[in-house]
């Protein structure tokens, strides 16, 4: 195989692996599974709750994360920031992993903070859309779990 045919065909195989991350990738354009909430700084109560079953069938590894979650994100997060820092933490009786894209597009990640369960600190919160996904270890799996926001600390 000449240069050229090998240029070609490196190109092809790039193209590929690219539209395969593409197609398998979390889609933060659809509606969350268990809702959207508006919380300006200072909220209240704090934390705030949300029950969801974690898990999914995609490799949360698609987007940098540990676990298994689902296309759609679980919860949608609009926050309006303040002085105070963001905790977003799930309580779970099994191994669950989190998996956050924040208003900057980056995707933010954790496992096993406390405990088994993940959480995510933003020192210096976004005021924006942060889509939140709680993963498992096993596809598929439906684990009851509860999603938390705080101001005050990590539950």
């Amino acid at each position: 195989m000449n240069h050229t045919n090998r240029t070609a065909a490196l190109v092809a195989a790039v193209i590929m692996i690219v539209a395969a991350s593409a197609a398998t990738a979390q889609n933060y354009t659809l509606n969350p599974s268990f809702g959207t909430q508006w919380l300006s700084a200072g909220f209240s109560p704090d934390p705030y709750r949300v029950p969801v079953t974690a898990g999914g069938r995609l490799n949360a590894a698609n987007v940098g994360c540990a676990g298994y979650i689902a296309n759609a994100p679980d919860f949608r997060l609009n926050y309006q920031a303040g002085a105070y820092p963001l905790y977003v933490s799930v309580q779970s009786a099994a191994d669950t992993t989190l998996a956050i894209n924040a208003p900057d597009g980056q995707w933010y990640c954790n496992d096993d903070f406390n405990g088994l369960n993940p959480a995510v600190v933003f020192a210096n919160p976004m005021s924006g859309q942060y889509d939140i996904w709680i993963g498992s270890y096993n596809p598929g799996s439906g684990l009851r779990s509860t999603l938390l926001i705080s101001e005050i600390e990590v539950y």
